[in-house]
C-alpha cells in the first residue's frame, strides 16, 4: 500500500498518522528519517533539527535515552497538506525511572507524501512502573490494543 500523499481525507489522514507511530515505534533512526523531505525542519521540545543527518543523530540519541519506547499516536485535526496529532508514549531511563511523556504535533506534507515541517510540543511525567499502560512487545502497536482515547489519554 503507497503512502498517503496530501490532500488528505479522514482516512487517508488516520493512515499516515498511524503509519508514523509504527515508523517511531521500530526505533529504527535511518528508516524514520525517509519519510521526511532531505530539508525537513523540526522542532522538537527546544531543541531545531535540520535535515535528515540531524533527525537520524536526533533519533540516535533520544533512543539510547528513552528505553523500552512504545508510542501510540492519535489524530486530531487535518486539511490539505497538515495532520495535527495528538501522541504518548511510555519509557525509562537507565536508572529504570518511568515516565509517560504526552505530546502534540503539527505536521506539513509536500505533494510527494514526504513531511518537510515537525513541531513537536511534549511534556515528560513520572510514574510508576506499576502505572504504565502500554505493554505490547517492541516493535508495532497490535491492532486491537487500545487508542489514546480508549485509555482515558
Amino acid at each position: 500500500m503507497a503512502a498517503p500523499v496530501p490532500p488528505f481525507t479522514h482516512e487517508t489522514a488516520v493512515q499516515k498518522v498511524r503509519l508514523a507511530e509504527d515508523g517511531w515505534n521500530s526505533r529504527d533512526p535511518e528508516r524514520v528519517s525517509l519519510v521526511y523531505t532531505p530539508d525537513s525542519e523540526w522542532r522538537n521540545r527546544a531543541e531545531f533539527v535540520h535535515g535528515r543527518e540531524q533527525i537520524v543523530q536526533f533519533l540516535t540519541r533520544k533512543w539510547a535515552k528513552e528505553l523500552d519506547y512504545r508510542l501510540i499516536k492519535e489524530l486530531w485535526a487535518f486539511t490539505g497538506d497538515r495532520i495535527g496529532v495528538r501522541f504518548a508514549y511510555e519509557w525509562h531511563d537507565d536508572s529504570n525511572n518511568w515516565y509517560r511523556s504526552y505530546g502534540n504535533e503539527n505536521w506539513e506534507f509536500g505533494e510527494d507524501g514526504l513531511m518537510h515541517h515537525r513541531y513537536a510540543c511534549i511534556n515528560d511525567m513520572p510514574m510508576k512502573a506499576s502505572d504504565r499502560k502500554f505493554f505490547w512487545p517492541l516493535g508495532r502497536r497490535p491492532d486491537d490494543h487500545p487508542s489514546l482515547s480508549d485509555l482515558g489519554l
